[in-house]
């Protein structure tokens, strides 16, 4: 389990019986976002609820920095994982009109090199989360700073399933996601 007590973005969405939790990474131009609903006591789940639900213009409105408490401390503790995804995106890319770049006399690649001819055969993407003992990457990176005055706290105890997201800040943007159910 990573631990760490630090301010963090934290909101909590009561209609949706919802912690939502911001881990900026180092100078923030990408977060790791955890939505963690929780247990329910009726024998439902409520990671499947929060899914039917889900939308982005909710996952926007929560996740806003404007909306969340960037003022308490949380105490974190999130397990380890490791998530790796690793596909071709030729097939996707032509599927969205990017045709040419991949046929050899119609693929214009000049902006990258004066020599004629060049085309792509392949378009492979490769990513990871990875979350262990010392937090994320961008987690690690940053230090605790703990005050001698007493102050709201708030628990984050990701010990059950929930949903990540990494999004790129400055344009707003998801650029993975994922579920975690637990270990495997």
């Amino acid at each position: 389990m990573m631990y760490q007590k630090k301010k963090f973005p934290f909101k909590y969405v009561y209609d949706h019986r919802l912690q939502v939790l911001e881990l900026p990474y180092v100078k923030e131009e990408l977060s790791m976002l955890i939505l963690l609903p929780e247990e329910s006591q009726d024998g439902s789940d409520p990671l499947l609820k929060l899914e039917s639900e889900l939308t982005l213009d909710k996952l926007h409105e929560w996740t806003n920095r404007n909306n969340m408490d960037t003022q308490t401390e949380i105490i974190v503790h999130l397990p380890k994982f490791k998530l790796e995804v690793e596909s071709s995106l030729a097939e996707i890319l032509m599927g969205m009109g990017m045709t040419s770049v991949f046929q050899g006399p119609k693929a214009d690649l000049t902006g990258m090199s004066s020599q004629g001819g060049l085309f792509l055969s392949a378009v492979a993407h490769k990513a990871f989360v990875d979350v262990n003992e010392e937090g994320t990457e961008a987690a690690a990176a940053t230090a605790a700073i703990v005050a001698f005055c007493m102050l709201r706290e708030e628990h984050f105890m990701a010990d059950h399933p929930f949903l990540f997201f990494i999004r790129h800040n400055p344009t707003n943007s998801i650029l993975f996601f994922g579920k975690f159910r637990g270990p495997s």
